[in-house]
């Protein structure tokens, strides 16, 4: 039996300080399905974890990271149907990256999402969608205190 492949991609928190307080940007997702995430993206063959992260960050931010972090979290999940943009992947593996960008200017692809919100742990951890991302933001959060 062949198995199927999985892409690689990194998962991104986006965060900026404001004052005292950390500030996380979440996606409106419709493109695949809809609701509340937080950047991600599919690494190019020869790309590092580092480089997909920062092209990834301008092309769904517009914005150049100040900061980029790896966290110790990686992960994979299966897609819940075939999507045609995918080059026959069945999912994608994903290595957690936190990200400092200074603007809270957004320009996102509407191919892609419809809107974004910059918001608090607690309101990012009822908003986002799946899971691994709630588990990711934790992550994050505790990375930063």
């Amino acid at each position: 039996m062949k198995r199927g492949k999985y892409r690689k991609g990194v998962f991104i928190v986006i965060y900026r300080k404001v004052n005292d307080e950390i500030k996380y940007l979440i996606l409106k997702r419709k493109l695949h399905w809809k609701g509340w995430e937080f950047p991600k993206g599919g690494c190019k063959k020869a790309e590092t974890g580092k480089k997909c992260v920062a092209r990834e960050v301008k092309e769904e931010t517009g914005q150049k990271p100040m900061k980029i972090q790896k966290q110790n979290k990686s992960g994979k999940y299966k897609y819940s149907r075939k999507l045609s943009d995918r080059e026959g992947a069945i999912g994608q593996t994903y290595a957690l990256y936190s990200v400092e960008i200074k603007s809270k200017k957004i320009r996102f692809d509407k191919t892609e999402h419809s809107g974004y919100k910059w918001v608090s742990f607690n309101q990012a951890n009822k908003m986002l969608k799946w899971p691994n991302q709630k588990a990711c933001l934790r992550i994050v959060d505790k990375s930063l205190i």
